[in-house]
């Protein structure tokens, strides 16, 4: 029996539902999501987590299924749990299309149907400011096994240019998420022995401006975050520029905030 839903969870639920009706499995960007020259914050994951190959895989806010299906298309075993029904059938069919292991689960982040150190790995791409981060991190951590690794990529509070473009795509935001300020951070990392974080997209954010008054694209239309993963082919030549002056930005303790998106890893 699927435990009762807060108020927040049901409108998360609501508006992720209404997204998946608008999405087919053959528009997913599966490869290109950990691939794509773009897709910073994923290429370094992978790096991290290392062989996938026979590995159990958790993929926490799994959404429609991107990173579940890339893990499994390496030989994991994918658990994937979405607090969206619609959009797990997407990933449901993906899957079973390309016979990848995959098995989903529809409920909250903070109730996790899953044995104490079952997985390996521990993944999730924005889910955390959608959710209860202080009762999701210790069951996330329940369920990782003593050395196991996770990562989760965030967006973060502070960027005011990331405030306007968050006004101005308010249609495809839901109602009660709320970007990563630095005093979650270093709560999440206090959980654990091993834990660090890494900041992406600061002088590379340029390239949303780009989008905005260079090729005309509206934040309300067509979501910044997809488009720079989905065209990244066509931007592979000044991603790579910005994102290693990035490195080098990310390392000034206040500069860093000001990022698009951090990556919180560690181990168990």
């Amino acid at each position: 029996m699927e435990p009762l839903l807060t108020e927040r969870q049901r409108r998360e639920r609501e508006a992720h539902d209404r997204w998946a009706e608008s999405t087919r499995d053959e528009t997913l960007l599966v490869r290109e999501s950990f691939e794509s020259p773009t897709a910073l914050e994923n290429r370094f994951i992978l790096s991290h987590f290392g062989d996938l190959s026979g590995r159990r895989v958790l993929d926490l806010g799994s959404g429609m299924g991107e990173a579940s299906l890339y893990f499994a298309s390496r030989g994991a075993s994918v658990r994937a749990v979405d607090i969206s029904p619609g959009q797990l059938a997407v990933l449901e069919q993906a899957a079973k299309e390309q016979g990848l292991d995959v098995k989903t689960h529809c409920g909250p982040a903070e109730r996790l149907p899953y044995a104490d150190g079952e997985f390996d790995f521990v993944y999730g791409n924005g889910v955390l400011h959608h959710v209860e981060i202080q009762s999701v991190i210790p069951e996330m951590r329940r369920v990782l096994k003593p050395g196991g690794r996770f990562a989760f990529i965030e967006p973060l509070a502070y960027n005011p240019a990331i405030w306007v473009y968050r006004w101005l795509a308010s249609d495809v935001r839901t109602q009660d998420e709320r970007p990563l300020e630095h005093a979650d951070i270093q709560w999440v990392l206090g959980q654990f022995s091993r834990a660090e974080h890494r900041e992406f997209w600061i002088a590379s954010l340029g390239i949303f401006l780009y989008f905005w008054l260079g090729e005309r694209v509206s934040p309300s239309e067509d979501r910044y975050w997809k488009k720079v993963i989905r065209d990244g082919a066509r931007y592979g030549r000044v991603i790579g520029p910005l994102s290693r002056m990035d490195e080098i930005l990310g390392r000034i303790p206040g500069l860093r905030l000001m990022a698009w998106n951090t990556v919180l890893y560690g181990e168990r």
